[in-house]
């Protein structure tokens, strides 16, 4: 997918329908049971309706026109009883698929879900959350009605229609052929239909996304909103959206809604025409009274189902756009994934190696951002390396590397002389440790909040953890301690006490290797002071990399990397780049100044 904003429409590779309908229903393979057993209620409902219409005849010509009342009688009887199961096992049938519809919808989701969380964050970079969401819920619900109709509407209506034309054409072929004699007119009006359509609701989806995302976004960031009085700004933009928003919605009903009055006018012409020839054309002895009537319930016959596969055929015209969507995510390959021969990482010490490393954003296209260039240094077991350096230089970038949330382009890197490109990614991830300046906040309490990273710690791990950090003191002093619930986002903290909790996460995992990006700036001195005293005796002999603008809060560092234009122009302790009077120094002095 197109990287886009919501204010362009993305686009989706069409697929073809056939395969998309056929991938599907692939779906209900699983439940092939189920299946069976609604088919099977099918065939003696659609058995009972084709035979309803004869039953009729025979009263009339052979009952009411002989005065046979008795007879009559035991009829109706067998038909109420006829009609009753009739009326049972379409029940039993719409109930059935109504829920093997939503357990497949239900699949669908989760394994939409599923593959989003193996994408990597070059997938999340290109696109707003908002589009995402839209994929996974309006996408995913809109494929209901077209899954349980393929079965209750799509296979009985097309049978009856075949049985339906069999015993028309048993009947009588002429009243048959005077009853069909629009089809090829019905015929060319969907294909005309049809074809407008189904692009008409793909361009609704994508307004829909658009809208969704921004919505997201909004809300997600009401407090600049406000902050800004930028109200009337985002009511202007919603305004804009939710009229390309319905626009493209009442386009794709003009044509949709031309299929009723197609099939309609179709179904009136050939009523008409099999009157015309019964009664004019052919007339008495040879049509009956109960064979008119009888064709006159089996043309209904005829004509309600092919309404319905009309409005099934809209119903898969309109939502297929969906299913594109949500196919074309699932077939979105993670770009970070295991090697075929990927090894489990063992338990590390903590020795990290880049070998001429180089790396670029976006490569290959106009946004092609080159931010390493062929970087190469090595890092000791225990060691803590403070990165510092301009804006956009490329910090975050070496550490999102070591993480591998990024695959380099050239060069190698090594922990432990494992190449990261060699091992599994859950194996290398489980041993380190990153802790941002905005971390995510769960809606949960305290104690589900630090236990997220490491979900089957101790209660005494839990606390060690928290204390490490200094968040102990300030969690026991509130309501309910660890079990106090925080809203979205940690609502109602301060932000540094989101930060300390945050902290705490990380810390409880006891990861090898330590990632700190900009992890202290949002905490005043004061606490900052405590936190790295926790962190210096939790983390003891632990490999670390620090990313800071406060290069005061890293004179600790054993190591400093000064990064810029694409690589590292200073490397050494706090007081040799200190004695240089390079790079860091001026630094350093212009934030002393």
């Amino acid at each position: 997918m197109a990287v886009n904003s919501f204010r362009e429409d993305e686009q989706v590779e069409s697929k073809g329908k056939w395969k998309v309908i056929v991938r599907l229903l692939s779906y209900l393979k699983n439940h092939i049971k189920a299946v069976i057993g609604v088919l099977i209620c099918m065939g003696i409902t659609i058995g009972i309706s084709l035979v309803n219409p004869l039953l009729i005849e025979h009263a009339i010509d052979e009952y009411i026109g002989k005065g046979n009342m008795k007879g009559l009688l035991y009829l109706g009887v067998f038909c109420l009883i006829l009609n009753v199961i009739y009326i049972l096992l379409v029940k039993v049938r719409m109930y059935v698929m109504s829920l093997i519809s939503n357990q497949i919808l239900l699949s669908v989701r989760q394994e939409l879900y599923e593959h989003i969380q193996k994408l990597s964050f070059k997938f999340f970079d290109s696109r707003p959350s908002g589009k995402i969401l839209a994929r996974i819920i309006g996408d995913v619900n809109s494929l209901k009605d077209v899954l349980s109709n393929a079965v209750t509407t799509l296979i009985p209506d097309f049978v009856t229609v075949i049985g339906v034309l069999v015993i028309m054409l048993v009947k009588n072929w002429k009243l048959a052929l005077a009853s069909l004699c629009t089809i090829p007119l019905l015929m060319t009006g969907m294909f005309i239909i049809q074809r407008f359509s189904h692009e008409r609701w793909r361009t609704h989806r994508k307004k829909s996304s658009n809208l969704n995302a921004f919505v997201h976004e909004d809300i997600a960031g009401i407090r600049v909103v406000q902050s800004l009085c930028a109200q009337e700004e985002t009511k202007q933009t919603f305004d804009e959206l939710t009229d390309e928003h319905r626009t493209s919605f009442i386009r794709a009903c003009a044509v949709n809604d031309m299929f009723f009055p197609c099939v309609d006018f179709c179904w009136g012409i050939s009523s008409m025409a099999m009157y015309l020839v019964g009664v004019k054309y052919i007339g008495f002895p040879e049509i009956s009274i109960g064979l008119l009537a009888s064709f006159g319930m089996y043309i209904g016959m005829f004509w309600d189902p092919i309404s319905n596969l009309s409005n099934f055929y809209n119903q898969l015209v309109s939502n297929l756009s969906a299913a594109e969507r949500i196919f074309e995510l699932l077939d979105t390959k993670p770009d970070i994934i295991d090697e075929s021969d990927a090894v489990e990482l063992p338990d590390i010490e903590g020795k990290v190696e880049f070998k001429h490393v180089s790396f670029t954003y976006d490569e290959g296209t106009e946004a092609e951002t080159k931010v390493l260039d062929d970087v190469s240094f090595t890092v000791k077991p225990g060691e803590t390396i403070a990165l510092v350096g301009p804006t956009g230089a490329g910090k975050t970038t070496i550490v999102n590397l070591i993480s591998r949330f990024y695959d380099i382009q050239k060069g190698n890197i090594f922990i432990d002389g494992y190449d990261l490109k060699k091992v599994s990614l859950h194996s290398l991830r489980k041993q380190m440790g990153v802790m941002t300046q905005d971390n995510f906040i769960f809606h949960g309490t305290i104690r589900e909040n630090i236990m997220y990273g490491k979900l089957d710690a101790t209660e005494e791990e839990m606390i060690a953890a928290a204390k490490a950090v200094n968040a102990h003191d300030f969690i026991m002093k509130m309501e309910n301690g660890y079990d106090t619930k925080l809203r979205e986002r940690g609502a109602g903290l301060s932000i540094g006490q989101r930060q300390l909790i945050a902290f705490a996460r990380t810390m409880i995992s006891m990861p090898k290797i330590l990632i700190l990006d900009e992890a202290t700036s949002s905490i005043d001195t004061h606490t900052e002071r405590m936190v790295q005293e926790g962190i210096a005796a939790l983390l003891k002999g632990r490999t670390s990399f620090v990313i800071a603008h406060r290069l005061s809060t890293i004179q600790n560092a054993d190591r400093i990397f000064v990064i810029d234009n694409g690589g590292i122009v200073e490397a050494g302790t706090p007081t040799e780049l200190m004695e240089r009077k390079g790079a860091y120094y001026r630094l350093y002095m212009a934030q002393v100044v």
